[in-house]
């Protein structure tokens, strides 16, 4: 990857929600925005996700081997798409982020306010889904990455998520384990009251619980 920090990039790209950008944003700037974009990644100043989005490479890793985690490229593309606080991470990927999945994964799932098909990454072999939820009413808090805060379903909301479709985002095998170790550091008061506000009562199927873990949020949007 070239290196050329004499090219500026203009502050309506770097100020970018999640620090992801397309086309359509850089048309602000661009009068031709697709090949700009393709000159700002080729001088290592932008990332390429996927066809028509692009990550601004962290300035400490200009001119460096540098790619955002999968959740995060995810959470990213979504907030390009729909705004950041209209995206929130969910089921595997939400268990990612909050450490319950240790394992790397190919598929990515964000919820978002209205359907969108699944967009293929172009520097991984992997997919970013989107469930059509309504994200005002999931319980969700901030999760701070590489491109800016998130919000990511906690982990009271992903325990029920991954219990009320386990196949979503094609890694079935690793939900037992990952429910358990979220209900290890979940509120259980919040969990069943989440449950039954949200008619998960019959989907949630709780793990055999061990010690008590205290879990400390940054900030609980509800």
């Amino acid at each position: 990857m070239a290196q050329d920090r004499s090219t500026p990039l203009p502050t309506g790209l770097a100020q970018a929600p999640m620090k992801t950008v397309r086309p359509l944003d850089a048309a602000r700037n661009y009068a031709h925005p697709r090949p700009q974009l393709a000159r700002l990644t080729e001088r290592g100043l932008l990332h390429r996700l996927a066809d028509g989005y692009y990550a601004v490479v962290p300035q400490d890793m200009v001119g460096r081997s540098w790619m955002p985690g999968l959740e995060v490229a995810a959470a990213g593309i979504a907030s390009a798409i729909y705004g950041p606080d209209s995206i929130v991470v969910m089921g595997v990927s939400a268990a990612r982020l909050h450490g319950a999945i240790p394992r790397a994964v190919a598929t990515a799932t964000v919820a978002v306010p209205q359907q969108h098909r699944p967009i293929a990454l172009s520097d991984r072999p992997a997919v970013v889904r989107f469930v059509k939820r309504n994200t005002q009413k999931l319980d969700a808090e901030r999760y701070d990455t590489e491109l800016g805060s998130t919000l990511v379903t906690t982990p009271e909301q992903t325990i029920l998520d991954l219990a009320h479709r386990p196949k979503l985002g094609d890694t079935e095998i690793d939900i037992p384990t990952a429910v358990a170790a979220l209900y290890e550091r979940s509120d259980k008061d919040r969990l069943q009251a989440l449950a039954t506000e949200q008619r998960r009562i019959a989907s949630l199927q709780r793990p055999e619980p061990g010690p008590d873990s205290e879990h400390r949020r940054k900030d609980r949007r509800r």
